[in-house]
């Protein structure tokens, strides 16, 4: 049986932090006593130092990882941006990949970062609703974390690692009490893959808050897209009672709705108002310029890899809580009388 780090610092009676340090030739003083102990008991179980640990733990590795969903999404490249700041502040040499191919290929990326030695890891993608795939994908990085790798992720608290957790259901709720506020009462909500954690929050907390006020809120789903958006708006808007007002769970969405409400020769605000949530760069160009939940994206970026890259590690996961905030813009009006 092969004898871990956790095995010898169990065994130590320390953490797995202060048995790193000594046995992996970390630059920060522990104390001889200590240190004299954490040897003794690595010698008498047989632990082999592993060369990856000992590389991040001198600080020799100059090697990190940044794996988000698709870097054509202007919320991901945002959120890519802080995380790339922070790493090249830290001189690091940061390997890009994308995860559109689902768990599986965020698998590879991570056995990949492994083989490098890689100093740390920031994950950045919705996770889904497949247990198995999210328990294959925890156990991966608990490897790259024992053997001395740094891992923070940008999405719901899933995998066991400190995390930047942003607040959908509550940024969404709060959203459809601005459009409730206007007087709508009929509502769309295009949705997003079921399976897709972060579009079945955000359209949980608009359903839910919309039902909770006696509305009523109708479900349009379709891809996390821009092609998504257009298609569940078109639904929405042939419906036989069509919605005064659709929200959609992020702004790539809400402005393939706004093309879609278009070529129908719908008029936003004034026929159906359209909102959106993230409130990314893009929207700058849009017209009429979206209401939109805001999220701090380049600074979530920052906070995951302050946590990958700066922060003491922890013997227990950290979670940052990001709160939205309902940005009121153009695309929202009451309904028509």
């Amino acid at each position: 049986m092969t004898v871990t780090l956790a095995d010898v610092a169990e065994q130590a009676g320390v953490s797995i932090a202060t048995a790193s340090r000594v046995v992996n030739g970390s630059t920060r003083v522990v104390g001889e006593e200590l240190r004299a102990k954490v040897l003794a008991t690595a010698t008498a179980l047989g632990y082999r130092a592993n060369p990856h640990a000992q590389a991040v733990a001198r600080g020799s590795s100059t090697v990190a990882g940044l794996v988000i969903h698709d870097i054509t999404d202007p919320y991901f490249s945002a959120i890519a941006a802080g995380a790339l700041e922070v790493a090249e502040s830290r001189g690091l040499i940061v390997s890009l990949g994308t995860s559109v191919g689902g768990v599986e290929r965020e698998l590879e990326h991570v056995s990949l970062l492994r083989a490098q030695r890689a100093r740390g890891l920031i994950l950045v993608g919705s996770r889904t609703s497949n247990r198995q795939r999210t328990r294959a994908l925890a156990a991966e990085l608990a490897a790259f974390t024992s053997e001395g790798g740094r891992v923070s992720c940008v999405s719901q608290n899933r995998l066991g690692v400190d995390t930047v957790v942003p607040e959908n259901r509550a940024g969404a709720a709060a959203l459809a009490n601005h459009v409730l506020d206007l007087g709508h009462r009929e509502l769309g909500i295009l949705a997003g893959p079921a399976n897709l954690l972060t579009a079945s929050d955000r359209a949980r907390g608009f359903k839910g808050e919309v039902e909770r006020r006696g509305a009523r809120a109708r479900v349009f789903a379709s891809d996390f897209t821009w092609e998504g958006g257009f298609e569940a708006a078109t639904q929405a808007a042939q419906a036989a009672s069509r919605p005064t007002c659709l929200l959609a769970v992020n702004d790539v969405m809400a402005m393939g709705a706004l093309a879609a409400l278009r070529c129908l020769g719908l008029s936003v605000p004034w026929e159906v108002s359209v909102a959106g949530f993230d409130d990314v760069p893009a929207l700058r160009d849009v017209l009429p310029a979206l209401t939109t939940v805001r999220l701090p994206l380049t600074e979530m970026g920052r906070q995951a890899a302050r946590l990958a890259f700066v922060a003491e590690p922890s013997a227990h996961p950290r979670i940052t809580r990001v709160s939205g905030e309902v940005v009121v813009r153009d695309s929202t009006a009451p309904p028509p009388a």
